[in-house]
């Protein structure tokens, strides 16, 4: 087992293409030593992997990936180390859902008015037993041939500014790290600089001088700086920003599995400091070790 880490993955509880025990074994067949279920507004696939993982050597923070908006944008922030049993943590996430769901009935409708049908019974199936996404409608449309990829389809038609886009409950940045709180975790800004993943749907810059002090006070602890796409001199201007602003640094593949995000797990050099830093911020927090949930007495004392 090498020191290989990816804190930003996903799986079918949301919009993702491999089971949590799928990941699990990808995740040991590519050498590395731990990983971070971030799905959206879910945590339903965590506990699923901590098991497929019990004494494997592989490490599975559960995380939690929460959508946000802010004028003109959007905002995704990454909870590590949760207590995903939390009951209030878990109605909001819950509320959340289900704005996803009406959502994407919404679009279902808008599409078919655009002469574009796509069955949301396909949608439903696409998604099995995750929440449903924007990405499984994007993969309803390329079965139907009306796109070429899932991110035409975002360029198209259900990205932010496409016509067939919907809007839906949403938290703000701060609410979303203060849920983050509640459930005893650790907040992360996720893709600062690309502000709803790998797509680039958004075309919409933040400006991170003024968002991270206002993030920073709401409990932010960190910001995502190793991640797809971004060239060292990009990284390197995120790291200068993160030490300004007191903020540790994390980062990861944002793998989807395949016909999502031309992602791949483990493709990011993520610094095993990384996770080391998660873990201090959370001792310092809640004044004691972070101990990852286990199965069959390999729990791990971090």
């Amino acid at each position: 087992m090498t020191n290989k880490i990816d804190l930003h993955t996903h799986t079918t509880a949301s919009d993702g293409t491999l089971e949590p025990e799928q990941l699990v074994a990808l995740a040991l067949e590519r050498g590395l030593s731990a990983i971070a279920i971030c799905d959206h507004d879910t945590t339903e696939g965590i506990e699923r992997a901590l098991r497929a993982a019990t004494c494997t050597g592989l490490t599975v923070i559960p995380g939690v990936e929460i959508s946000t908006d802010i004028p003109r944008a959007e905002v995704h922030i990454l909870g590590y180390m949760i207590d995903f049993t939390n009951q209030r943590f878990q109605q909001m996430l819950s509320r959340l859902r289900d704005s996803r769901l009406d959502r994407a009935k919404r679009m279902v409708d808008k599409l078919a008015e655009m002469g574009m049908p796509i069955s949301w019974e396909r949608v439903l199936e696409i998604a099995g037993s995750g929440a449903v996404g924007r990405p499984h409608i994007a993969l309803a449309l390329v079965e139907k041939g009306y796109v070429d990829s899932p991110a035409e389809a975002f360029r198209k038609y259900i990205g932010r500014n496409g016509p067939a886009y919907v809007e839906r409950y949403r938290l703000s940045p701060e609410q979303a790290v203060e849920l983050v709180d509640s459930a005893g975790g650790i907040s992360v800004l996720a893709h600062p600089l690309t502000t709803a993943g790998p797509t680039k749907e958004m075309g919409a810059e933040l400006d991170l001088e003024k968002l991270l002090p206002r993030l920073e006070k709401a409990g932010l602890s960190g910001i995502e700086v190793f991640y797809p796409g971004y060239t060292s001199v990009m990284i390197d201007s995120l790291l200068k920003l993160a030490e300004r602003n007191h903020l540790l640094t994390t980062g990861g593949s944002d793998f989807h599995g395949w016909g999502v995000l031309p992602t791949e797990l483990g493709q990011v050099d993520v610094p095993r400091k990384a996770l080391d830093s998660l873990y201090e911020a959370y001792k310092r927090r809640y004044g004691r070790p972070y101990q990852v949930p286990g199965y069959g007495g390999c729990e791990q004392i971090q």
